[in-house]
């Protein structure tokens, strides 16, 4: 009785340091609270997350929407397809990857929306998955408002 006890309450201190280690560890790891940057700080993240959302939309717009001379062939097809990709799936990581803590919580989480969109429209067209499908359609669309959204916010 005494040894299933004393086993019961080794098994609890242990689960308490644990969930203490995991809360510590977790708590690190955060960013510092947008309390903790200046005015001119926030400024010059938006502005550089702003750029970078109008960097990576002008490539995408470019290179999903490139027309093909008539004599392309099916390498060109394909060449003009694989930048399609590239722009999408390259685009959603360079955006995620640029983002700044300092950047407005609001715009900060509408850019990693806009670049996990456009990995996903990406991944989904490496598949071959034609823009009818309406899977692949409800990702465009969720894309595409994602975008507006960035625009109004970096005005």
């Amino acid at each position: 009785m005494v040894l299933e006890r004393s086993a019961g309450v080794a098994a609890l201190v242990a689960l308490v340091l644990a969930v203490t280690a995991l809360v510590l560890v977790l708590s690190r790891g955060r960013a510092p609270a947008q309390a903790d940057y200046t005015a001119a700080q926030r400024a010059d993240a938006k502005t550089q997350a702003c750029a970078s959302a109008n960097l990576v939309r002008n490539a995408v717009m470019l290179n999903t929407n490139r027309a093909l001379p008539e004599n392309a062939g099916v390498v060109g097809t394909l060449a003009s397809a694989a930048n399609a990709r590239i722009a999408l799936f390259n685009g959603g990581q360079y955006l995620l990857a640029r983002l700044d803590p300092a950047t407005p919580p609001d715009l900060a989480a509408s850019i990693r929306d806009f670049g996990n969109a456009l990995m996903d429209v990406g991944a989904a067209a490496i598949a071959e998955t034609p823009n009818t499908h309406p899977k692949q359609a409800q990702r465009l669309s969720k894309a595409d408002e994602l975008s507006k959204h960035i625009v109004e916010l970096c005005k």
